[in-house]
């Protein structure tokens, strides 16, 4: 299991790496779709099938078909030119946030190889449960956004329609 882990963390890691510094955003979109795949393996190995599948469904499904959509729609076939330099902030800012993934990599690799020894809790993270939760105890909270999710739909239509005019 943990060298399954470790495969599909490296590969999430990658590919993370291969979004940022594509030229072309089209392939950097379809990177992204294979990091979320990688992640969503990971999920699976935590045992937390429900995240994964919400993660393959909505965002390898949803999320890119509308970036895929977007970058189509703008027809960026040409990277746009490279500065030539970076300004001083850009250096220390992109030197902290390597510091932090290192120190947040340790962390990690030390929580596997050193792991706590209080166990997770059965069905954690099982459908079930969490279907259980979501019609029972949050039933008002899941109406209350699925109506707002309405509202917004609506009124995004509604400004549509009115620019159109």
């Amino acid at each position: 299991m943990q060298i399954i882990f470790f495969i599909l963390a490296g590969v999430a890691l990658v590919t993370g790496g291969l979004v940022v510094f594509q030229r072309h955003p089209l392939r950097s979109a379809l990177w992204l779709i294979v990091n979320f795949f990688a992640v969503a393996g990971i999920y699976l190995l935590a045992h937390a099938e429900f995240i994964a599948a919400i993660q393959v469904i909505v965002y390898a499904g949803a999320i890119m078909v509308l970036f895929l959509f977007v970058i189509m729609l703008l027809n960026l076939r040409e990277p746009e030119a490279e500065a030539k330099f970076m300004h001083l902030g850009q250096k220390v800012g992109g030197i902290i946030l390597a510091v932090f993934t290192v120190l947040l990599l340790i962390y990690g690799v030390m929580q596997v190889v050193l792991p706590p020894g209080k166990a997770a809790p059965p069905g954690l993270g099982n459908t079930e449960s969490i279907a259980r939760l979501l019609f029972t105890d949050y039933l008002l909270p899941f109406e209350v956004t699925s109506v707002l999710l309405l509202v917004a739909i609506v009124g995004a239509v509604v400004l549509a329609k009115s620019k159109l005019k």
